[in-house]
């Protein structure tokens, strides 16, 4: 705008003008270009056309927490960066890890202690703009400045950093939720400065900007400072126990603590207990979780639901062209939150149809999915662990909650594709029965994820799934574990049954492998019991010569055996070999371990020359045929050696036990039940060699490793106690022995019978 002034000149050559105000003349004898940069500054208090939060001083969280539990080392560390100043941290972590919450402690405890507490929420990249800007005007910007840097006249962030950096006061800036970095980095927003510290808040683990920044990562709480929030919120509610029950099925998460403890805190129509609430998580836990955010007294759009919680950054990832970290994160979610070997994802995946999903997920992708949600704080990568190397490599891990909410946010239409995917890779991570045993701690990593597949429902398990959990229950059981084995084992067959019926091959599969690790356990009489169902089953459904009821047969002979009926489980065993040898052939696993299994119970019904004529050839098959090292072929060579000392020839029977000895740990490693039982036979071999201290040692090791593994109570380890009392005889040692078989005697009876035989040999060294 041009202001008064003389206009034309009169004849003085000097030519003349005035402004006023914010007026200008332009005066010029020759023809002249004029290019103008204006920066107009308002007077002081005059009113500033930007579209600014109403304040920057006021932290901006839905429910201040009323104690923040925990974290009392990083929040140590970071009122003592309050004192240091010049320092840029970020906190990062999943989504409703409490980030915000403990920005909000740091803001209090700041302007407590004197300074200026600045919020800042950086979402996205006008709310980001507008706050700075707001940030600048608090710390003494003319508002005639910030517009020109809000025009785009003036640069904005220069603007803000020269005023927080010349500020009389020191202070704490926050800049919370700033979950893309990039908005940082594009406008040059995240500095540090010697006047105050930088506090910022994001779901990004991995970021170029947080490079000269120092990081904390923020997890879920310890399980007593989790139960303790909730008492915090509902202390009405329930006991401490009752609250370590739910948090701990809420993975101590506290976005979702908070939205229960409010939900449990707020109740009107209904008043459930937190036993009650821990009850109706196992039907719908996010349904159950977000209605917590219902109650809150906050504004409705700033309620956080646990099922959108982490949408966003999965919608985020999509937007940016990588909508393949939705497919993988909802397939992770159709497994179990336990740590989850990276093999499963890396061997199968090209067989496993990934590309089939919705969205599809090609192999070539999928290294690029994963890293998206590592760097979002969407999963968490362990190392390995150099103390167990049996545990396996590198392991991913999902918190339960998002894996919760994730599964229910898949369209049911595709499901089923998702959970066949699903059981595909597991599957191709586990060896093959014909490969041999897998190491137990793959196993063990393994195990839940297979049993998570098959707490879906009928509608949703493909048969594939129960297929893969009873193979992995007969792993599981091979491993030595045979708690867990039964339990996967039942759920498979009570899954089975549920979709086809008592009869179904599958169902019967399952149930058998339940009844042989019921035996192993010691639950002798359930595991006949389940065993002789299973083959009355079979018999009716698929006839005597089907593979299945013969192995039936075999199974439950093993029990019979141990419960004192040993002719009536010899017989039963006989006859099933007698089949599988007819139809399966000589070289079958199946015919050749009912031939292993009966060297044992052939010399314990006296009937010696029968083993004698079979041990040797029986051996030499299991070698021929499957290898020194398969499984049937060790079992073989221990049982062999057993055979041998009733046989009499103890030197015979001290190399075959040797022999047993180092298969069996070749085979299991060192600490299996199995190992035990093997050391067991080679500590009877020492003794009738006369070399008693030997026995006495092996013997005493035998006993106290089957109680480790199996209990105290088992029948095995009962049998292991009484047996070292012979040894204890024979290396000269009654009053030892004497004392531990009568601590003894009142278990060994009761597991095996008074007339057990070796029972009945021991009872006879105090009765002479």
């Amino acid at each position: 705008m041009t202001g008064a002034g003389s206009w034309p000149p009169e004849a003085d050559p000097v030519l003349r003008g005035e402004a006023r105000g914010q007026g200008r003349v332009y005066q010029a004898t020759r023809d002249q270009l004029i290019t103008e940069h204006h920066h107009h500054y308002q007077e002081a208090g005059a009113a500033v056309a930007v579209a600014s939060p109403d304040s920057v001083r006021v932290a901006r969280v839905d429910r201040p927490p009323r104690v923040l539990r925990n974290r009392e080392e990083l929040r140590a560390g970071l009122v003592a960066a309050l004192a240091e100043g010049g320092a840029v941290h970020v906190v990062h972590g999943m989504g409703g890890t409490g980030k915000t919450s403990l920005a909000h402690w740091l803001f209090a405890e700041a302007t407590r202690r004197g300074q200026v507490g600045l919020w800042v929420t950086a979402s996205d990249r006008l709310s980001l703009r507008a706050a700075m800007l707001a940030v600048a005007a608090d710390r003494g910007a003319q508002a005639g400045e910030v517009l020109a840097a809000f025009a785009g006249h003036r640069a904005a962030a220069d603007l803000v950093w020269q005023y927080l950096d010349r500020s009389p006061q020191r202070w704490l800036l926050v800049m919370d939720n700033a979950d893309d970095p990039e908005l940082l980095a594009e406008g040059g927003w995240l500095r540090s400065s010697a006047a105050g510290t930088v506090l910022v808040t994001s779901r990004r683990a991995v970021a170029a900007l947080w490079r000269t920044a120092t990081t904390h990562p923020l997890g879920a709480l310890p399980l007593e400072d989790a139960a303790q929030v909730l008492c915090d919120l509902a202390p009405e509610s329930g006991t401490l126990d009752q609250a370590r029950a739910v948090a701990r099925s809420l993975g101590c998460l506290p976005l979702a603590l908070d939205l229960a403890g409010s939900y449990l805190a707020h109740q009107i129509l209904e008043s459930w207990t937190m036993a009650d609430y821990h009850d109706h998580l196992q039907d719908d836990a996010t349904a159950l979780i977000d209605q917590g955010a219902q109650l809150s007294q906050g504004p409705a759009e700033d309620r956080q639901l646990v099922s959108r919680t982490w949408q966003i950054t999965l919608d985020s990832l999509s937007a940016q062209g990588l909508p393949e970290a939705t497919t993988l994160l909802r397939l992770l979610s159709c497994w179990s939150a336990d740590p989850l070997p990276l093999s499963v994802l890396a061997s199968g995946a090209a067989a496993a149809g990934l590309d089939q999903l919705s969205p599809p997920l090609p192999a070539a992708q999928l290294e690029a999915a994963l890293r998206a949600l590592l760097a979002n704080s969407l999963v968490s990568l362990q190392p390995s662990d150099p103390a167990r190397p049996s545990a396996g490599a590198r392991r991913l891990q999902v918190h339960a909650v998002v894996l919760d909410s994730v599964r229910a946010g898949i369209p049911p239409q595709d499901r089923r594709s998702y959970h066949r995917a699903a059981t595909a890779l597991l599957a191709a991570a586990l060896p093959a029965p014909e490969a041999g045993r897998a190491p137990a701690g793959e196993l063990l990593l393994l195990a839940p994820h297979v049993a998570a597949l098959l707490r879906r429902g009928a509608q949703e398990v493909p048969p594939e799934s129960i297929e893969l959990a009873i193979r992995t229950a007969g792993s599981i059981h091979e491993a030595g574990d045979y708690q867990a084995a039964a339990a996967l084992a039942e759920t498979a067959g009570r899954l089975a049954q549920e979709i086809g019926g008592a009869d179904a091959p599958a169902a019967l599969s399952a149930r058998r492998q339940q009844g042989d690790s019921l035996r192993r356990l010691g639950r002798l009489q359930e595991s006949v019991q389940l065993l002789q169902d299973v083959l009355s089953r079979c018999e009716a459904v698929l006839g005597g010569d089907d593979p299945q009821t013969l192995q039936s047969a075999l199974t439950l002979s093993l029990p019979l055996y141990l419960l004192g009926q040993r002719e009536n489980g010899l017989a039963l065993l006989e006859r099933a070999v007698a089949g599988l040898r007819r139809v399966l052939g000589e070289q079958s696993p199946q015919a050749l371990q009912g031939r292993a299994l009966s060297l044992e119970l052939l010399v314990d019904v006296g009937r010696v020359a029968d083993f004698v004529h079979q041990g040797a050839s029986t051996v030499a098959d299991c070698e021929g045929f499957l290898g020194a090292g398969h499984p049937v072929t060790v079992v073989a060579y221990s049982n062999y050696a057993y055979g041998l000392l009733h046989a009499g020839d103890p030197p015979a029977a001290h190399a075959a036990a040797e022999r047993a000895v180092q298969a069996r740990i070749a085979l299991h490693g060192p600490e299996h039940p199995l190992v035990y039982s093997a050391k067991l036979v080679l500590s009877w071999a020492l003794m009738l060699c006369g070399r008693h201290e030997e026995a006495v040692l092996l013997m005493r090791e035998a006993a106290e490793g089957r109680e480790r593994l199996l209990g105290t109570g088992h029948p095995l380890s009962v049998r292991a106690r009484i047996l070292l009392v012979e040894r204890l005889v024979a290396a000269g040692r009654p009053a030892e022995a004497e004392r531990l078989f009568r601590e003894n005697l009142a278990d060994a009876e009761r597991v095996s019978g008074a007339d057990d035989p070796d029972l009945c040999r021991v009872r006879a060294l105090f009765t002479r």
